[in-house]
């Protein structure tokens, strides 16, 4: 989903405009997809339009990359691909990782993840409200992991993304209002609270999972290096 390059398109919804009801309206979806997320990806398009050596780096490069390419740009560029860029990577994350309310409830490695690190699934879900509930003006709240599975909440303004060298996105809340204005009006702890009900918890766990394979590789891998380097001194 997120390694897609220019020229970026709006990725539809992986559902139906009235499947997340009673939570989140067909209004409501309309508006922010077609219109606020449709936003982000001309804007994205139309600044790398201007330069064509970035048009073959991923969405994710875009916007984790010290690469020269970047940085030799003018910084209203830079602050250009920075923040439609995150908006184009935040509401693809966001969309995806929603489904109808029918009452999923985290399991796997993640649950016990979520346990391990919160203290129940209850508490995680009490920290997750009052970060989203909290964020000053526009932003999201996050749940990811760093590279060892250890679960942590964060939240960032604007179209700002976690530092994605460091950790994995397993899902977000969008707190901007465009999100929930159109049916809740300021009424963001309600829409925050309903928003527990969407969570796609299969693709979570999908995520999560992928970063424990990582973590088990990179383990396996420096096993194999520390065997190659005791081998190689007891030859000597």
């Amino acid at each position: 989903m997120l390694e897609e390059y220019y020229p970026f398109v709006v990725q539809p919804l992986p559902y139906e405009y009235d499947a997340l009801l009673p939570v989140l309206d067909e209004e409501t979806l309309h508006f922010h997809h077609d219109k606020h997320y449709q936003t982000y990806v001309d804007k994205l398009n139309t600044i790398l339009a201007d330069y064509p050596q970035l048009q073959q780096m991923t969405l994710t490069e875009l916007l984790t990359s010290e690469d020269n390419k970047l940085a030799s740009l003018q910084e209203e560029a830079r602050e250009s691909i920075h923040n439609n860029g995150g908006g184009v990577y935040n509401h693809q994350l966001y969309f995806d990782s929603m489904r109808s309310p029918v009452g999923q409830e985290p399991c796997g490695a993640l649950a016990e993840a979520l346990i391990r690190d919160f203290g129940s699934v209850r508490q995680w879900k009490e920290q997750m409200s009052q970060s989203a509930i909290g964020v000053f003006g526009s932003g999201w709240a996050w749940l990811v992991s760093d590279q060892d599975g250890t679960l942590m909440i964060l939240t960032t303004a604007n179209q700002d993304v976690p530092d994605l060298k460091l950790y994995t996105p397993i899902f977000l809340i969008d707190v901007w209002e465009h999100a929930y204005y159109l049916q809740y009006r300021n009424r963001r702890p309600d829409y925050v609270v309903g928003w527990h009900k969407l969570i796609h918890w299969k693709k979570a766990e999908r995520r999560y999972e992928q970063v424990l394979c990582r973590r088990e590789r990179g383990n396996e891998n420096g096993e194999q290096t520390d065997h190659k380097k005791r081998t190689g001194r007891d030859r000597l």
